[in-house]
């Protein structure tokens, strides 16, 4: 059986003109041309556009897909770690929509009640947000002035003000994931906006200038529960805030 050109574009999603870019750049020829000058595909070319678009959506060049395309490579094996790349980002995305819709519903929650109803923190979020004694000490060891200043602030928050603390840090982790998960740039407006939020937020408890704020952003990498924390939300999210708080440095604190 084969399928015009019009026929292949409308189930396929991919205009005619691009499926004649295809065979003009040896991608994707037909497998005839009729005497009216239309192109026929046939099953085969149409499992060769469907590996095509799969690596398009991995972001492969269409130079790259028609080498692998072109090549004795077993093309069920190919498709095989396509899959599993995209089980695994749905499996990510899935994480992260579950975190957001989590977040949203309790807010809601708490607007409807009128109250300050607390966010539910699972361990898997919150989890080493409380530096170990170690890494305490680490710190005090650095920035003996900040960690005098830090610890005062912390005393003097009441449960209510902890946990409002806590969700706002929840909240805005979901934020910049949804930005690294869409492909945002770091220097990107709307992530550096955070990022003064961000600052304004370490500010309550210390005032870090542009050094000591690109080290708590490398802490967020190289301190393990530190970056355990951030990866559970999305799976990069550590790198991601540290570049993003790097950039905010660079510009707003030199």
């Amino acid at each position: 059986m084969a399928w015009s050109i019009a026929e292949v574009a409308r189930m396929s999603g991919v205009t005619s003109r691009t499926l004649r870019h295809y065979d003009e750049i040896g991608l994707l020829p037909p497998a005839w041309i009729g005497s009216n000058a239309h192109r026929y595909y046939e099953e085969a070319d149409l499992l060769r556009l469907q590996q095509i678009l799969l690596m398009r959506e991995l972001d492969v060049g269409l130079r790259e897909i028609k080498a692998v395309l072109d090549s004795q490579v077993d093309r069920v094996a190919v498709l095989r770690g396509h899959h599993q790349r995209l089980l695994a980002e749905r499996d990510r995305l899935g994480t992260l929509a579950h975190t957001v819709g989590r977040t949203i519903a309790e807010l809601e929650e708490a607007e409807e009640n009128d109250d300050m109803a607390t966010i539910n923190r699972p361990e898997n979020l919150f989890e080493g947000f409380e530096p170990s004694e170690e890494e305490s000490a680490k710190v005090r060891e650095r920035w003996p002035s900040a960690w005098e200043q830090s610890r005062q602030a912390v005393e003097t928050m009441t449960a209510e003000d902890t946990e409002r603390w806590q969700r706002e840090v929840t909240a805005q982790m979901i934020r910049v994931a949804e930005f690294m998960v869409a492909g945002i740039p770091v220097d990107a407006p709307v992530v550096q906006a955070e990022m003064e939020q961000h600052y304004r937020g370490v500010c309550r408890f210390w005032t870090p200038n542009k050094a000591a704020y690109e080290g708590l952003a490398q802490t967020y990498v190289d301190e393990p529960r530190m970056r355990a924390n951030f990866d559970k939300v999305a799976e990069g999210l550590a790198i991601y805030q540290r570049d993003a708080m790097v950039v905010y440095a660079d510009a707003r604190l030199s």
